[in-house]
C-alpha cells in the first residue's frame, strides 16, 4: 500500500497543471481519433485549435463542442494552406506559445503490389502523412518552443509492417523517423516528443469496399503485359 501511495503522487507530480491558456493544435479532427481527441481535450479545459480538411468537418465539430475550441480548414498537400493555419495558430496564441502539437493524418492508400503503382500514387499519401505533417511541424517549431511545449505523433501501428506496396508504410516509417530525430534535437529547448502508436478507429482505411475499388481501379489501368505477368487469379 505504501509503495502505491509513492507511486501515485510521483505519477501525480506529472499532470498538467492550469490548462486554462494552454493551446492545443491538432490535425485529421474531421472524424476518427482526431476529432475525438479535440473534444476529449476541449472538455479538460485546454484551448483547441482543430485543423479539418472540409468545412463540413469544422461545423460538426464546434455544433458539439464549447466557444473555446477553433477551427481551421486545413489541406496537408497544400503549402499555402499550410501557412495560412500556421498564421491562425499564431493568432490565437497570442505570443503564448504552443503548448501542444498533435499531428494525426490517414490517407486512404492505393493497395496493391509496388509495380502496379506509380509515383502519383506515392506523392497522394507521402505529400499528406509524410511531408504535409513534417512541413506543419517545422513551421509551428518557434511557437512550441516559446511555450516549451510538446509534439505528439499518432501513428498508426499497421504503417509499420511493410506487407503491401505503396506510400502508407512508407509515411509511417518516415514519421517514426522524423520523430526520433525531432526528440534529441528540441531536448535542448524544454520541448518534448512523443510517438503514440495506435490501431484502427473506424475510419476509412479499413474500409474493404474501398480497398476493393482501388484494387480493381489499378488492375484495370494495367498494361497487358503486366496484368499476363500476374494473371487473373493471382487477381
Amino acid at each position: 500500500i505504501l509503495s502505491l501511495i509513492i507511486y501515485w503522487l510521483i505519477r501525480d507530480r506529472y499532470r498538467v497543471r492550469n490548462l486554462n491558456g494552454k493551446h492545443v493544435f491538432i490535425t485529421g479532427c474531421d472524424t476518427g481519433l482526431g476529432n475525438s481527441l479535440a473534444k476529449w481535450l476541449d472538455k479538460k479545459g485546454f484551448c483547441v485549435i482543430a485543423a479539418c480538411t472540409t468545412e463540413k468537418g469544422s461545423q460538426e465539430l464546434r455544433s458539439c463542442s464549447s466557444l473555446s475550441l477553433k477551427t481551421v480548414n486545413l489541406n496537408l498537400a497544400d503549402s499555402n494552406s499550410i501557412a495560412r493555419a500556421v498564421e491562425f495558430v499564431t493568432e490565437q496564441t497570442a505570443g503564448k506559445g504552443l503548448f501542444g502539437l498533435v499531428t494525426n493524418a490517414e490517407v486512404t492508400a492505393p493497395v496493391g503490389p509496388t509495380d502496379w503503382l506509380r509515383i502519383e500514387d506515392f506523392h497522394s499519401v507521402l505529400d499528406v502523412s509524410l511531408l504535409g505533417l513534417i512541413e506543419i511541424t517545422l513551421k509551428l517549431l518557434p511557437l512550441l518552443k516559446k511555450a516549451e511545449g510538446r509534439v505528439v505523433n499518432l501513428i498508426n501501428t499497421k504503417g509499420l509492417m511493410a506487407f503491401v506496396g505503396g506510400g502508407y508504410s512508407l509515411s509511417k516509417w518516415g514519421m517514426e523517423a522524423f520523430s526520433d530525430t525531432l526528440r534529441i534535437e528540441m531536448k535542448h529547448f524544454g520541448v518534448k516528443v512523443s510517438i503514440v502508436e495506435h490501431g484502427f478507429f473506424k475510419a476509412e482505411v479499413v474500409n474493404s469496399d474501398i480497398i476493393e475499388k482501388h484494387l480493381f481501379k489499378l488492375w484495370n489501368r494495367l498494361t497487358p503485359e503486366i496484368r499476363d505477368s500476374y494473371g487473373e487469379k493471382y487477381f
